[in-house]
């Protein structure tokens, strides 16, 4: 019951320092609609590719690589901004199960917000050649889900090393290259509309992996905390 008022608290806590800020949020959507603002500029320089075969497969592939870096400016930050004192403030109130769940929680929301925000300016500035727009969107929702929980759980590592980047970099590259090729395989699937029981094993693989990203959250973070 600590755990569930801790975190639910601390989830509270990371809402309102947003809202009031909102620095994450508006940084992030100012990127987010640059880069699309900017590809969708370079398109027009070729308008016929729009129409050729290749479009569907550049479209997606694109939209990811925005996902992507979208993920990495918004969540990347997590334990990276937090200033010595308020991690000390966070040691004496809370337990280091509820701080890192009320993050992985917090940016799970905070990236399927700017996910879902993404794919619709996307669309509005580029052809949607989806033809299962609503399994498109599920694997949307899949990697803000896998982004979120792997880069939390980097940051937080990467903290306790004199907030070092590369190390990040580093350390979330073989995790998430294998996250990136299972939502590209699926999202172009829908995009292709096939049968949604060809993507029930990529499901699979997405939820496994984040199910272990967080167990080892939860079992790292208590040592980390310490330090």
């Amino acid at each position: 019951m600590d755990l569930l008022n801790q975190t639910k608290h601390l989830l509270k806590k990371e809402i309102i320092l947003e809202w009031r800020s909102k620095y994450a949020f508006n940084g992030v959507l100012l990127y987010v609609v640059s880069t699309v603002f900017v590809c969708y500029m370079a398109f027009n320089l070729n308008p016929g590719f729009r129409e050729s075969q290749g479009y569907p497969i550049v479209w997606n592939i694109l939209f990811w690589i925005i996902i992507l870096f979208a993920a990495v400016n918004a969540i990347a930050k997590s334990f990276l901004q937090e200033s010595k004192g308020r991690l000390l403030y966070y040691y004496t109130i809370a337990g280091p199960h509820a701080i890192i769940l009320s993050k992985i929680i917090y940016n799970i929301l905070l990236m399927a917000l700017l996910s879902v925000l993404a794919l619709i300016i996307y669309s509005l500035f580029f052809k949607n050649p989806t033809d299962d727009n609503l399994y498109y969107f599920l694997s949307v929702l899949l990697g803000s889900i896998s982004f979120s929980t792997v880069f939390t759980m980097i940051s937080a590592i990467a903290s306790k090393a004199g907030n070092n980047g590369t190390l990040m970099a580093i350390l979330s590259f073989p995790v998430i290259i294998p996250v990136i090729l299972v939502l590209i395989k699926m999202s172009k699937r829908a995009i292709d509309g096939l049968d949604r029981s060809f993507s029930y094993q990529d499901i699979g693989v997405l939820l496994a992996i984040n199910l272990i990203v967080i167990v080892t959250s939860l079992l790292l973070f208590p040592f980390l905390w310490r330090d």
